[in-house]
Formats: structure tokens, C-alpha cells, sequence
């Protein structure tokens, strides 16, 4: 795999400092196992989480 040059991941950095937010969720392996099992059988966690919130914040407001 090709090296990506140093001014494409200075580019990255700054989109990715400008435009997005990192949300990081830790799960316990006893306490949340079926959080964990229903994760691991969804093509993509974040899809599935954003979309669990924006169907909460329909039903909700």
C-alpha cells in the first residue's frame, strides 16, 4: 500500500478537526454482553447506533 503523503493527512487532520466529533464508548464484556452480540451482527456499529439516536429523537424531539 502506497505511503500517504505528509499534505493529504495534513488535510485530513484538519477536516477531520474542523468537521467531525469522536465519541467513544466503552462496554463492559459481562454487563453489556448483549449490547456487544447485537453489535458484532450489524454490517456497520455507527450506522446502527446514528440511526438508533435519530429514530429516538423523531419519536422524542
Amino acid at each position: 500500500m502506497p505511503k500517504t503523503p505528509d499534505s493529504n493527512l495534513k488535510a485530513i487532520a484538519k477536516f477531520n478537526k474542523e468537521k467531525t466529533v469522536s465519541v467513544r464508548l466503552a462496554l463492559n464484556k459481562n454487563t453489556d454482553a448483549d449490547i456487544i452480540a447485537k453489535l458484532e451482527t450489524v454490517p456497520s456499529k455507527m450506522g446502527y447506533i446514528k440511526q438508533l439516536i435519530r429514530d429516538d429523537i423523531r419519536k422524542n424531539g
